[in-house]
């Protein structure tokens, strides 16, 4: 049995731990290739992701091997991990979305942009005929590479360098996946690309990106806005130039009343948007609801009737802990027939993770947990946030619970 701590921390990052020691196995790969099988079975399957092909590629790639020892004990954990340069690996869900997203064949040339884990790039080694890999951090590149040969992946081929610019003597590309965020897509890429091919990107606003799946269709990019998302920014000039930067001194949260509707299909708003909802990311049954509201009109509603299965909303905040002291976190809470999961910690909450600038934890905060059937209360707490913070993750949602759950009002006001 993991530590009551770890698998209260484990709650309230949304995830499920599935990294467990089991008796009658020998420590060492049996342990990891079972933490794998129950990764893709409790956490990317039952999430959406279908493809069996990439479904197999995730069971079979040594994620342990992409991440440093420091944080080896959790690389089977649907999170991401810091993995030094203030640079992390993605989460395995996300991987696993993305590439099942681009749909890469066993003909394909793939171009794959990260930061440096050289992860994304291994899962797509037995799905195509050739990876091309930028690393854009240069310490990590060369690690990502020698982890990459040592490891076997031979079709998979290692560039440290720009990544906008991208790998113009090996283009065109069939498909380009992309796994941190520009502000804008890099006309490179675009220009990379090959007729009908696909690329998948996360872009927009340091915190507030949705990812977008591109079609190249008489030389111009269709767009299909998939969901919300948060990736780390490319590194050097690009980041540095961009138009929008975050007020990492005052920081808010983006719809925390849920009166902005989520826009699904590029034109018209749709206000009982299932799973995706504007200005939040990774949502896992949710579902936005108007009327009868703690105030306006708008709500999240959370509903889960399997314990320990994930239900919740995540968003990326800058929040500076050299620029203040102290905040309020706040936001109001209705339920009906909650109950605890299989973990006495499955409930819901409102939870604040915060993060110094290597993205190391720093710090969790919790409003809760709530139980049973309540009408809207409005809750709040005060935070100390120490000064090595640099960015936090505000979570909601029922946690592994079973019943349902409501959130409106949250909100984080800094105290002067």
């Amino acid at each position: 049995m993991l530590p009551q701590s770890v698998r209260f921390f484990s709650k309230f990052v949304g995830i499920i731990i599935v990294f467990v020691a089991v008796p009658g196995l020998s420590q060492g790969q049996d342990d990891f290739a079972l933490a794998r099988e129950r990764l893709v079975a409790d956490r990317i399957e039952t999430a959406g992701v279908k493809n069996a092909r990439v479904l197999r590629a995730m069971r079979e790639t040594p994620r342990h091997e992409f991440v440093p020892l420091a944080h080896r004990s959790k690389a089977y954990f649907d999170m991401a991990l810091p993995i030094g340069s203030s640079q992390t690996i993605s989460s395995p869900f996300i991987v696993a979305w993305m590439t099942e997203a681009i749909d890469p064949q066993s003909t394909d040339k793939v171009l794959e942009i990260g930061t440096g884990s050289g992860y994304q790039a291994a899962v797509l080694s037995p799905l195509a005929s050739e990876v091309y890999t930028i690393e854009i951090v240069k310490p990590l590149g060369e690690t990502a590479e020698a982890v990459l040969k040592d490891l076997g992946y031979e079709n998979v081929h290692v560039r440290v360098g720009d990544g906008f610019a991208g790998w113009p003597d090996q283009a065109p590309f069939d498909k380009i996946i992309v796994t941190c965020s520009p502000e804008a897509v890099p006309q490179p890429l675009v220009d990379q690309l090959r007729e009908g091919g696909k690329m998948i990107i996360p872009v927009g606003e340091r915190y507030q990106q949705t990812l977008y799946l591109l079609t190249k269709k008489d030389g111009q990019l269709e767009r299909k806005a998939l969901q919300p998302t948060l990736f780390v920014p490319m590194t050097g000039e690009a980041e540095a130039n961009r138009k929008q930067l975050p007020n990492a001194a005052n920081p808010v949260v983006v719809n925390g009343d849920f009166e902005t509707p989520t826009v699904t299909d590029g034109s018209q708003p749709n206000a009982a948007s299932v799973d995706t909802v504007n200005g939040w990311y990774y949502g896992r049954q949710v579902q936005e609801m108007v009327g009868d509201a703690f105030q306006g009109q708008g709500f999240a509603r959370f509903e889960n009737q399997t314990p320990e299965l994930s239900s919740h909303l995540l968003q990326g905040i800058p929040i500076d802990g050299r620029e203040l002291t102290t905040i309020r976190l706040s936001g109001a809470v209705r339920l009906e027939d909650v109950k605890v999961g299989s973990q006495s910690d499955s409930l819901p909450a409102i939870a604040i993770s915060l993060y110094d600038e290597q993205r190391r934890d720093v710090g969790l905060f919790v409003i809760g947990p709530f139980t049973g059937t309540k009408s809207w209360k409005k809750h709040s707490r005060l935070i100390r946030i120490p000064p090595q913070t640099r960015e936090a993750i505000v979570r909601i949602g029922l946690f592994g619970a079973t019943g349902i759950a409501e959130f409106d009002a949250i909100s984080i006001e800094t105290v002067r």
